[in-house]
């Protein structure tokens, strides 16, 4: 199976599927690894969310990181790693969490929008920031925690995020993103995900080679 460091050095960009539903998971999740996607990640606020975990998770699990999102409480990291989720991501910190995550060889991406919050979520185990929202987490603020955080935190944001707001957050020193409505909506077909998943993998690669 893939790791996360991976996963980040094939395409260092979070799919968010919110709103899918398990009938059309697959035929996404297949235009997003043909795209070059490599973590791809359901909220629990969609319609039968485990149930298309549990297909991406089936389909693609050996070369992609599959996981949920809007993870609140211990009892739904079980409910995601039963049905074969890797990948646990919340859009708060809940020391519970991180450490229910952890315990059972998950991989954590709490959300935190403070240096506070963000160095507890370390502490806790968490393998990765997300920062959130990324409105009010801006590339200055981002640039500003990298001042003290150690060099090798994987800081992800998340919220807003599109090729548009993508080089000033790469030139803060983001990781990577987590990219939610610009890449999927409810209702969108494969092929307009197809058309915005290469359109972003390629605003990625083109950033990326121009920031030494």
């Amino acid at each position: 199976m893939i790791s996360l460091s991976d996963a980040l050095a094939a395409l260092p960009l979070i799919a968010i599927l919110r709103g899918i539903r398990p009938d059309e998971c697959v035929a996404v999740g297949d235009v997003l690894i043909a795209s070059g996607f490599r973590i791809i990640e359901v909220p629990l606020n969609s319609p039968d969310p485990l149930r298309s975990v549990e297909r991406l998770s089936a389909t693609f699990g050996q070369v992609a990181l599959i996981g949920a999102g809007t993870v609140l409480a211990e009892a739904d990291v079980d409910h995601v790693a039963r049905a074969g989720g890797r990948l646990i991501v919340s859009a708060n910190m809940d020391v519970t969490v991180i450490r229910a995550t952890v315990a059972r060889g998950l991989v954590s991406a709490p959300g935190v929008a403070t240096p506070s919050e963000g160095f507890a979520a370390l502490a806790a185990g968490a393998h990765l920031l997300k920062l959130f929202p990324g409105d009010l987490v801006t590339p200055a603020v981002l640039k500003a925690m990298r001042a003290v955080f150690p060099p090798a935190t994987l800081m992800v944001p998340v919220g807003g995020v599109s090729a548009a707001t993508m080089p000033a957050y790469l030139a803060a020193g983001a990781s990577g993103f987590g990219i939610g409505s610009s890449l999927y909506k409810p209702g969108d077909s494969a092929e307009l995900v197809r058309t915005r998943a290469l359109s972003l993998a390629a605003a990625w690669r083109s950033l990326s080679e121009a920031i030494p």
